[in-house]
């Protein structure tokens, strides 16, 4: 689902060439759980970045479903991206004026798909929040707001999940209910799933651990 092929990425940064990956390559297959671990700056978030065809790199190539993002073609990437990729963040980025079924929703909506109410019910039941549904933001707590997001984030059935610092904001316990149900609706749906984390406990639940320092693969260990 997701191949870097000997990827870099080079930026400029207060007039000097700063090299955030260097030969990368890796694959994620379907339904396999991929943790990206390391020190801040390795490269983690970079990765995710080009793996979800948000950045491309300077040189090598990243396939998402057999599509090089390196075509650039806006339109299709764009595609690609909603069609084919779920996102989720550390801060959950909700849309605090939407209630919580508006925002399961809003990719449907953008996607032009015309079942969006009953589609969204169902994605809210499967991360457990079926009755919620007309709650705002506000009214949850994090762990709750984190499911809303990872209900956003599949709605779509993507085929990729990629997820930053999932469990970031939220303390250890329901950071481990969240792991948990990342990982049983990544084997239901049979997603690659790409999680970076500064974590140990989030990354010993992946299926393989892949260690970043400075920008390239310094280990891998699989279970």
């Amino acid at each position: 689902m997701v191949i870097l092929r000997n990827v870099t990425k080079e930026y400029a940064a207060d007039g000097q060439l700063v090299r955030a990956l260097s030969g990368v390559s890796l694959e994620v297959a379907p339904g396999e759980y991929v943790a990206l671990v390391g020190r801040s700056g390795c490269g983690k978030s970079t990765l995710l970045n080009l793996a979800g065809a948000m950045d491309f790199p300077t040189s090598g190539e990243v396939l998402l479903e057999g599509v090089s993002t390196n075509s650039n073609d806006d339109e299709k990437l764009t595609k690609l991206r909603r069609e084919k990729v779920g996102f989720v963040f550390q801060s959950f980025q909700l849309i605090n004026t939407l209630s919580v079924i508006e925002n399961v929703e809003l990719p449907l909506l953008l996607a032009g798909n015309p079942d969006t109410r009953q589609t969204a019910i169902d994605r809210l039941a499967s991360v457990e929040l079926a009755g919620l549904e007309h709650r705002m933001p506000h009214q949850l707590s994090g762990g709750q707001m984190q499911r809303v997001a990872i209900a956003r984030a599949l709605v779509n059935n993507p085929k990729i999940l990629l997820a930053d610092e999932p469990t970031g904001n939220l303390d250890s316990t329901t950071g481990t209910v969240i792991l948990d149900l990342l990982k049983r609706l990544t084997r239901e749906q049979n997603t690659a799933t790409l999680m970076a984390t500064h974590s140990a406990e989030a990354a010993a639940i992946a299926d393989t651990v892949i260690e970043l320092r400075d920008g390239k693969i310094a280990g891998v260990k699989r279970s």
